[in-house]
């Protein structure tokens, strides 16, 4: 089994959850709603929880360093996080309709991770779809109570879905090592996964009223797989790794 293929695939989907869970985070005392706020908060630690498991497969078996090492001390161009982690929280509306696009994602994979030929990731995705199975509920939930709302939110719920498609698509963006991962069982690759995750959002948002967009090839955000990322995540790490980078080997 290569071990480059799967230092790929597990950095990927380690990287996504540490972002997007630092994002989900800064909904922590601003939500629209009591329940909310501690919807994202919870929902962060679990993405934070997921990142160090992998990060921790990569230590203890593929020989990378310490998670709390690869999670604070890379420099951005390391990341292989997709730019659509990266981006704001911004309004609710968008928030939501990024955590429905990227935990059906998370799901799907995860799912199809179950059966992996690699053991150690097999066994963390029986784990961890559990999780992801409550934070699709929640966004679901939501998604179709704000689609079929009122005029005012039904457009706002589709002005985010419109804005999110391009960089949810990113998420799926094939690396070097696709073809291996797939002969040798580890992953069944990023084409099924998309084509899974679309027939898993259709008809949820087909009961929120929301009309999926159609994005040709060349409007997908890519690049973050490959270390190319947003304006936005250098400040995003400058900030989480603000207290560490400060004494790298200083004990807590």
């Amino acid at each position: 089994m290569n071990n480059e293929a799967l230092k790929d695939l597990l950095y990927k989907m380690a990287d996504d959850a540490l972002i997007i869970g630092h994002r989900n985070s800064e909904w922590t005392g601003i939500g629209p709603m009591l329940e909310e706020d501690l919807a994202f908060s919870s929902m962060a630690q679990d993405k934070i929880g997921h990142a160090k498991a992998l990060y921790q497969i990569l230590h203890e078996i593929l020989g990378e360093p310490e998670p709390d090492k690869v999670a604070f001390l890379r420099e951005e161009n390391r990341f292989k996080c997709c730019q659509f982690v990266e981006l704001p929280i911004g309004e609710y509306d968008f928030s939501l309709v990024r955590q429905f696009l990227f935990d059906h994602a998370e799901a799907v994979r995860y799912d199809m991770l179950t059966s992996s030929s690699f053991q150690p990731l097999a066994l963390l995705a029986k784990k961890v779809k559990g999780e992801i199975k409550y934070h699709v509920m929640h966004a679901d939930t939501f998604l179709k109570q704000l689609g079929t709302g009122n005029e005012e939110s039904h457009a706002r719920m589709q002005s985010a879905l419109n804005y999110a498609m391009p960089y949810a698509l990113g998420i799926f963006e094939k690396g070097p090592f696709e073809n291996e991962l797939i002969q040798q069982g580890v992953f069944a690759g990023e084409e099924a996964a998309k084509n899974k995750w679309l027939e898993k959002i259709a008809p949820v948002l087909q009961a929120a009223g929301l009309q999926l967009p159609e994005i040709s090839d060349d409007k997908i955000i890519y690049g973050g797989r490959k270390g190319f990322h947003s304006e936005y995540l250098k400040p995003l790490l400058d900030e989480m790794c603000e207290v560490v980078r400060l004494d790298p080997v200083a004990e807590w």
